[in-house]
Parts: C-alpha cells; sequence; structure tokens
C-alpha cells in the first residue's frame, strides 16, 4: 500500500516537504507558540488534526521546533528563523542520507567533487571555523587531508 501526500487546498497532491514548509510559516507569522489546534486553524482547516499533531512532531525530532507542555497539549515554536529552521531540516535530511549509505568515505568524495567552487570554499571554511585552534595543521586542508596541496 503506498503512502498518500496531503491535499493541497488547491486540490491535488501538495510537493513533498510542503506541509513542513506551511508550518514553519505558520509558525514563523505567529506572535508565539501554536497548538496543533491552532495550527491547523491557521492552515485553513483542510487537513486532519493527526497530520498537523504528526507534522509538528516529525519537525520537533528533526530539532527545527521547540516543543513545551502547556496545560493537556503541547505548543511549538521554530527553534531559529524561517531561513535557519529549513536549514536545520535540510541539514539533517541530509545526516540520514549520509548514514543509509554503507561507504561514507566514498559519499562524501562524490559530494566534495561535485560542489562549485565557492561551495567548496565555503564547507572549508566551515571546517576551520567548527574546529578549536590548534586541532590540525595549517597545511592540511579539513577535506583532503595533509600534504594534498589543495588550492
Amino acid at each position: 500500500m503506498a503512502m498518500s501526500t496531503p491535499s493541497s487546498p488547491r486540490g491535488g497532491r501538495r510537493p513533498r516537504g510542503a506541509l513542513e514548509r506551511e508550518i514553519l510559516t505558520c509558525l514563523a507569522a505567529a506572535d508565539g507558540p501554536l497548538t496543533p489546534s491552532q495550527v491547523l486553524v491557521s492552515l485553513n482547516g483542510d487537513l486532519a488534526y493527526t497530520t498537523v499533531m504528526t507534522t509538528l512532531s516529525r519537525l520537533h525530532d528533526k530539532g527545527v521546533l521547540r516543543r513545551e507542555l502547556v496545560g493537556r497539549a503541547y505548543t511549538y515554536s521554530l527553534t531559529a528563523d524561517p531561513e535557519g529552521a529549513h536549514s536545520i531540516a535540510v541539514a539533517q535530511r541530509m545526516r540520514r542520507l549520509l548514514e543509509t549509505g554503507g561507504d561514507r568515505a566514498g559519499v562524501l568524495a562524490h559530494f566534495i567533487a561535485d560542489l562549485a567552487p565557492e561551495d567548496e570554499q565555503l564547507l572549508v571554511d566551515l571546517i576551520e571555523d567548527s574546529r578549536p585552534a590548534g586541532r590540525r595543521d595549517d597545511d592540511e586542508s579539513p577535506l583532503t587531508g595533509p600534504g594534498a596541496g589543495h588550492p
């Protein structure tokens, strides 16, 4: 039995990830944390309550949303601004994909090989910025190893 994608307000099926984006937009526009019922109303109520609740729970599991028990219901809010929340979700997806492959080094090598030069430099800079001072030699590129002579 195939899983179906929730319908969009305009009929048909939502593109993959569209409901998550709609919920993130809804929470970003809110003045404070929202319950699943409030999110459902904000989305014009065309979804099942359980669909909204499941999506909120998944976004929380991904680290995109903060959840707090208020009375008998959870309220949800973004852990970062909408763009940051989207970045967190995409990074989580990338990690899951990396974990499904058997050859992590091969997967990462192919990923790096396909990067545009400016994205490769951005990745190098991010890796260097995330490491404590003195953790690697100055001649060592974080992507290619010692003495690789990477430009």
